[in-house]
């Protein structure tokens, strides 16, 4: 598996399977994360192949995004198809344990690490079924981060707007991955290529609900979505202030900018300067 970088990786870039130049090009687009993807990206007459073009590269590709400090994931097929458990021996034979595990639910991921121990795995929630388990999933050994389908999920669902009709289930993997102890959840694609507003609210959204990361399908989408994701300057001043103030009264009550800072306010000051 890619060791990252300290921080938590607040991009995933996808790129096609069968496109080994293209994953080169990936890891070097500045995103945090690339997720290298078997299942949407390549046609079923394709993936056998794409197995096959990445065989030999693989290694080198690991060693470049481990050079540039990248996440590298692949994202097999889902449990239940017919390309899902050659994509689980093809992890296995080159060593890959940094996975997505699309249409996830508690029992694909059980047998997920009965196949692979060691897996480290991004459990991408897009089905009824799999946000009806999320609390078994999520509790799961190996689950590293719950990522938000929500396009799958719109089918699945009947559902036409990824607004409204998706924000219980956005506020559903905030509250689940906080519970269980993982990171911050992952937001869905904005599929709006080209368009800076919709991804900047998009993005914007996705902060407000509490997720720390999005999904991303074009090199472009990575700035604007880290700049959407960081503290704003007035919010790294404000943290600086609550923790100097919280170190000065050396365990005394103490205010800042007129408001009373308790526990839970300078655990906040500190996340927000930890991903300063």
């Amino acid at each position: 598996m890619t060791t990252p970088g300290t921080r938590l990786p607040r991009s995933y870039l996808f790129v096609p399977a069968n496109r080994p130049d293209r994953v080169g090009k990936a890891l070097a687009a500045g995103a945090d994360a690339v997720i290298v993807d078997f299942e949407d990206a390549v046609a079923p007459a394709d993936k056998a192949a794409a197995r096959e073009g990445l065989r030999a590269p693989w290694a080198g590709l690991a060693r470049q995004a481990a050079d540039a400090g990248v996440l590298l994931l692949v994202r097999v097929n889902a449990a239940g198809t017919p390309y899902h458990d050659d994509d689980i021996a093809w992890c296995h034979a080159l060593g890959v344990d940094a996975l997505v595990l699309p249409k996830a639910d508690a029992e694909a991921m059980r047998a997920l690490r009965q196949a692979l121990p060691a897996v480290q795995c991004h459990a991408l929630l897009e089905t009824a079924a799999g946000f009806a388990q999320l609390a078994d999933l999520a509790a799961q050994p190996g689950v590293v981060r719950l990522l938000f389908g929500s396009i799958d999920l719109m089918g699945d669902l009947g559902v036409g707007d990824e607004g409204e009709p998706l924000h219980a289930f956005r506020s559903l993997l905030v509250l689940h991955s906080r519970a269980a102890g993982l990171p911050a959840p992952v937001d869905g694609v904005c599929t709006a290529l080209g368009d800076t507003a919709v991804l900047a609210a998009e993005t914007a959204r996705a902060r407000a609900f509490g997720f720390g990361a999005k999904l991303l399908i074009h090199p472009a989408q990575v700035d604007p979505v880290h700049a959407g994701l960081a503290p704003t300057e007035a919010e790294l001043a404000w943290a600086r202030r609550v923790v100097e103030a919280a170190a000065s009264a050396d365990g005394a009550a103490v205010a800042v900018d007129g408001k009373m800072v308790d526990r839970p306010v300078l655990e906040r000051a500190r996340r927000i300067l930890a991903d300063g």
